[in-house]
């Protein structure tokens, strides 16, 4: 009898048939002080608050409290964080402090400071904030110090990254490599095309970094058509070296590179790794002495501060990477440490559990007022949605609490001439963190004060809106009066930061990173495992060779089975799709 595939959970699917044998792991146990956030005091406070909460109306908070702009603000690390235009008062603000306390989110963080394994549906610890620790931190995961291999690899990174750097890496004719293309996918090209148009500024322009990630063969394409494979570098970042979009680009480079450069002994002075699989490395040409690892107790969405950020370090270079990890571990001991009512990533948090469970809004927009942050928002889209886009609680069982909201995004002032228009005067209220800094790399002109006077105003006019006697007053007649009305109320956060640069970005990152962990600390979901990405990926596996074939074996059934992974039909729908398709590619 042929033995049994072993599967590796961090990249296939589970399978949707349940086997009964007794080698099935054990259902995790859940401590006893996780408790459900519906059954706390706080909760039941915090329901009756919000249909005041509802009705609140800013214009007239502010108008009462005159400290109100600056009661609900403070400064940390270079950010100040204005929270006054959101729906909230002492009492709301008290009783989300009161929820946080009873669900033992201080806990829960002390557990994941110390390596214990919270990610419990896979059994792993969760110790992205060993990344950026220092040299001398001492962080143990089963009794062991992790420190000294998060610091080897970092220090083989820099070296690595010097060489390419200074053009003593040279390519297998000889020549210096010019560009860098980085192919991965998810939180392997998310954190790294994120972390490199963010400091573009501050990277060694002589090299162009490009990052391949769509299995759409125009991505491949557009980022390769006019490189020259003699002067060209692949970072293949895929820790089990067997993702399907990662592996399938890496074999066209493989091709692409090949067909000018001839001996296949030039794919190791052209090709590195960020993975962990040695063997399947090798197989690909790669020498493993340029292979970077990482460890199951990184997340793929929480790694761009480990080997995944190998193009950022040869960006940026070694010592701008390494104030990016100060960075973020700066917020780590701000998070660890600074009481609720001053710690950022707990207040932006709290707010946030607030507007999606008890206000009931079902989006949150991240408009950064800065460039160079473009693509920050697809980055926290990963970030958020994959870690608490969850229905189930630790122990199975199916929240009947909102979990995650929709995170979207574009940098003002592009924004205002988009969707804005939906923010200020639509149905759906949308809350929106407003991210600026005072300081502008390029001061060009006034064009910093007028992109500031934009964002402060957007903030306002959201808060505050126009009222009806106001558009009247202004002269319009009656009927245009309703459509030139701003009913206000919308809630923002204001995040005004000193100055972007690789310690600040760290900062940033690391903020939204803890605050999506105190909101599935409450929520009772666990933040680190991905299941959801997987069922369509295993079922896409399956359809390949159905739409490659010379002839289609796909047949209509009356039964969905769409949820299985070991028949050959499916459903109408797809059936009539996947004969469509090989029509019109003429199979």
């Amino acid at each position: 009898m042929a033995a049994k595939k072993k599967t590796n959970r961090s990249s296939a699917a589970p399978s949707t048939k349940v086997a009964t044998t007794s080698a099935q792991p054990a259902a995790p146990v859940v401590p006893a002080w996780h408790i459900e956030p519906d059954r706390t005091k706080a909760w039941k406070k915090l329901t009756a608050l919000a249909k005041r909460g509802k009705k609140m109306d800013l214009r007239s908070a502010f108008a009462k409290d005159r400290t109100r702009g600056t009661k609900f603000a403070f400064d940390a690390l270079g950010i100040h964080l204005d929270y006054s235009k959101n729906l909230v008062d002492t009492a709301t603000m008290d009783a989300l402090f009161a929820l946080a306390s009873e669900c033992a989110v201080a806990k829960h963080m002390k557990a994941m400071f110390a390596g214990e394994a919270i990610n419990l549906t896979e059994n792993r610890a969760v110790l992205h904030t060993a990344l950026r620790a220092p040299k001398n931190a001492v962080i143990k995961v089963d009794g062991r110090n992790i420190m000294p291999d998060v610091h080897g690899v970092l220090d083989r990174m820099e070296k690595f990254a010097n060489a390419v750097r200074s053009g003593a890496w040279r390519g297998h004719t000889g020549k210096r490599i010019r560009t860098v293309v980085n192919i991965g996918i998810g939180g392997s090209d998310l954190g790294p095309v994120m972390a490199y148009e963010a400091l573009k500024d501050f990277s060694e322009r002589s090299i162009d970094c490009r990052y391949v990630s769509n299995i759409d063969g125009e991505d491949f394409y557009e980022k390769t058509r006019d490189l020259d494979p003699e002067e060209t570098m692949f970072v293949v970042s895929s820790k089990t070296f067997t993702t399907l979009e990662t592996m399938t680009n890496a074999q066209t480079a493989r091709a692409w590179s090949l067909k000018k450069l001839k001996d296949p002994a030039a794919v190791a002075k052209h090709f590195v790794a960020v993975s962990t699989n040695g063997a399947e490395v090798s197989k690909f040409g790669i020498d493993t002495d340029n292979m970077f690892g990482f460890w199951d107790w990184v997340g793929g969405r929480y790694s761009m501060d480990s080997a995944i950020g190998l193009s950022t370090m040869i960006a940026i270079g070694p010592a701008g990477f390494r104030e990016l990890l100060a960075g973020f571990h700066d917020m780590d001991e701000h998070f660890r440490t600074a009481p609720a009512k001053k710690n950022l990533p707990f207040i932006m948090a709290l707010i946030g559990i607030w507007n999606r469970d008890f206000l009931g809004f079902e989006t949150v927009a991240v408009l950064p007022y800065c460039q160079y942050l473009h693509r920050l928002s697809a980055y926290l889209q990963q970030l958020e949605m994959e870690s608490n886009g969850k229905r189930v609680q630790l122990d199975g069982t199916p929240c009947r609490w909102q979990t995650s909201p929709v995170i979207w995004g574009e940098p003002g002032t592009n924004g205002q001439h988009a969707f804005y228009q939906m923010i200020h005067q639509g149905t759906s209220p949308v809350p929106c963190d407003l991210i600026a800094f005072a300081q502008p790399l390029h001061d060009v002109g006034a064009h910093h004060d007028i992109l500031m006077a934009n964002i402060f105003a957007q903030g306002e006019a959201l808060a505050f809106g126009k009222t009806p006697a106001e558009v009247r007053a202004e002269g319009n007649p009656a009927w245009l009066v309703p459509h030139r009305t701003f009913p206000g109320n919308r809630p923002t956060n204001t995040l005004l930061c000193e100055k972007l640069s690789p310690r600040m970005l760290g900062r940033i990152i690391a903020l939204y990173e803890h605050k999506v962990f105190v909101q599935g600390s409450i929520w009772r979901v666990n933040s680190f495992d991905q299941w959801g990405v997987e069922l369509g990926k295993v079922l896409a596996k399956r359809i390949i060779p159905e739409l490659s074939g010379p002839k289609s074996t796909a047949k209509s059934t009356s039964k969905s089975t769409t949820t299985s992974t070991s028949t050959s039909t499916h459903d109408s729908s797809t059936s009539a799709l996947i004969a469509k398709y090989r029509a019109l590619r003429g199979r």
